[in-house]
């Protein structure tokens, strides 16, 4: 669905932000980007949505180069970045003078996308908090039924109760054709949503793999067995001794542990990638 093609992106005459960078989407699936801070990771939002514009290389969104922001690309993707603010008029206004670019748009969904969020159409957008401003503003992107949906760092803001209605949310908008890349921090507000993991720095991906492969290649527990410790690729210290990340020998289920995943990543990516790609070689 979109390609990232070698990109090398720099703001001004600092230190460049990414270098020879490159990744690629598929229909269909719930991407979390994960990076640590200064990675790149909102800068490449941008620069997937075509507000940005890379110093080399390309980004291409269904074979046409999104610098070039044309409508028939603009009407299919849709960024929901970290910050914004959204005009002092009612909902209703604003969906009436934004949702007819958005062929695909549904007012019903966008109903129904509200209610999971206990909200409702009839509010004004200047009466509301920034975590109810960011509510809508999801409700509308996902009731724009773009086959790309972008959202940086989408739960910050939000109270405990609204993260939980936030996975539903996501949940209840997916489709076979349309891809959401969630970019974020918040590991445990997401975990249980995705279907792919890419783990990256500024120059390249560190990691790239289903939820569902990583959880055949390897297996998270927690448990104060100094043994199991020895053969972890990566631990955490936790009330119950130590939160591990193993290599799965026994094809044991497991639920994944975005962070062990990502600490291990970070911390030992030649030992990940030897793991992984071992792995992966024995079965094919």
């Amino acid at each position: 669905m979109i390609q990232v093609k070698e990109i090398s992106f720099a703001y001004h005459r600092r230190q460049r932000v990414l270098d020879g960078f490159s990744l690629s989407l598929q229909p269909g699936r719930v991407y979390g980007l994960l990076g640590k801070n200064g990675a790149g990771k909102s800068t490449l939002l941008y620069l997937m949505s075509g507000l940005l514009v890379p110093a080399r290389g390309q980004v291409l969104y269904r074979g046409v180069d999104v610098r070039r922001r044309l409508p028939q690309t603009l009407c299919d993707l849709f960024l929901v970045p970290e910050e914004f603010d959204l005009p002092a008029i009612s909902l209703v206004s604003y969906i009436e003078l934004n949702a007819p670019f958005y062929p695909r748009f549904s007012k019903e969904d966008m109903v129904t996308y509200l209610h999971l969020f206990d909200m409702n159409i009839d509010v004004h957008l200047g009466a509301l908090s920034m975590g109810q401003k960011k509510k809508v503003f999801m409700c509308f992107a996902l009731a724009t039924h773009t086959s790309l949906l972008l959202m940086d760092e989408p739960t910050n803001g939000l109270d405990i109760p609204s993260k939980s209605q936030f996975r539903r949310f996501i949940a209840s908008g997916m489709s076979d054709d349309r891809t959401i890349l969630i970019s974020t921090h918040q590991v445990r507000d997401i975990d249980r949503i995705l279907d792919h993991v890419i783990v990256m720095d500024n120059r390249g991906v560190l990691l790239d793999a289903s939820t569902a492969d990583i959880c055949r290649r390897f297996r998270f527990v927690e448990s104060d067995d100094p043994a199991l410790a020895g053969e972890a690729v990566y631990t955490l210290p936790s009330l119950q001794g130590h939160l591990m990340m193993l290599p799965n020998d026994s094809e044991a289920e497991s639920e994944l542990n975005l962070e062990l995943l990502f600490g291990a990543t970070l911390a030992c990516p030649d030992r990940m990638a030897a793991l992984f790609h071992a792995k992966k070689e024995e079965e094919e």
